[in-house]
């Protein structure tokens, strides 16, 4: 505060844990709209579903797609569903829910696939009612993003068909004549004489970066946590949009039913510094 400033109201604050450590913030930086079933979705059931993965605090929400003719394209939706089936089986993900016999996969949803963002201190949520200010902590932030693995599945597969897709008619301007005739010419040229030579093994300096097997310490880490999120099951969760009951009666829980004055053992100048 300014010396010329002063005071136009005060509250008091209200804490409260009671759904710790259960309050986690999700973040949709693409989004431009609420999260919300499209409308050509919600007129034929479908709702919005989540899975999360507890060991590794990976967290998938499952959007129903716009099927509207006008932004759909049926035939892409059969080629990118059959690569995410793929895609899901190679990373031991696939869906509970089993297909019919004989139905054909199809890409009918959006996954938004969660990133862990550090929390730089204790976070909470606020809520002014009653001229109250309420508060509660939150025990993780994440940012939830659409996954595409499937289509790095169906590049790969596209390109390992003995050139099958990789090959194409146009594949640039024709070679340079010269150009040509220098590599008929060191075809023909005669290969050089193997010479004997002595090479030495230098012992890596303790500075240095360590490597075991060919893969750096760092490498091996970020294999290893790949593998433990692929290996980790997915647990099935309940989603309810924010006009629901179970959404009103957890908004409730976060507001303190208790009179009791909170103590602490610390001076201002603690306070003042963030540190406790």
């Amino acid at each position: 505060m300014e010396g010329d400033d002063e005071v136009v109201g005060v509250m008091p604050i209200h804490y409260t844990n009671t759904l710790a450590p259960n309050v986690v913030v999700l973040q949709f930086p693409l989004l431009t709209r609420p999260l919300e079933v499209p409308p050509s979705a919600a007129a034929s059931g479908k709702r919005i579903k989540a899975r999360i993965k507890p060991n590794v605090r990976k967290l998938e929400v499952h959007v129903p797609a716009d099927t509207r003719p006008e932004v759909w394209n049926k035939e892409r939706a059969a080629t990118l569903g059959a690569a995410r089936l793929e895609d899901d089986k190679e990373k031991n993900q696939e869906p509970k829910m089993k297909q019919r016999e004989g139905e054909q996969p199809r890409l009918s949803e959006v996954r938004m696939n969660s990133e862990e963002i550090p929390c730089a201190g204790t976070y909470m949520i606020g809520v002014v009612r009653n001229g109250r200010l309420s508060l509660h902590p939150i025990a993780e932030t994440h940012q939830l993003r659409p996954t595409l693995t499937y289509i790095d599945h169906l590049s790969r597969k596209k390109g390992g068909r003995g050139g099958e897709d990789s090959g194409s008619e146009d594949e640039g301007p024709p070679q340079d004549p010269d150009e040509v005739a220098a590599d008929v010419m060191k075809k023909e040229k005669p290969q050089p004489q193997a010479k004997e030579v002595q090479v030495s093994v230098r012992k890596s300096m303790p500075d240095e970066k360590n490597v075991l097997g060919g893969l750096s310490i760092q490498r091996r880490e970020l294999l290893a946590y790949i593998r433990a999120e692929e290996d980790d099951p997915w647990e099935e969760l309940a989603y309810y949009d924010g006009a629901s009951d179970e959404s009103r009666d957890t908004f409730e829980s976060l507001f303190s039913k208790e009179e009791q004055e909170l103590q602490t053992s610390d001076n201002m100048s603690v306070f003042v510094r963030g540190k406790s």
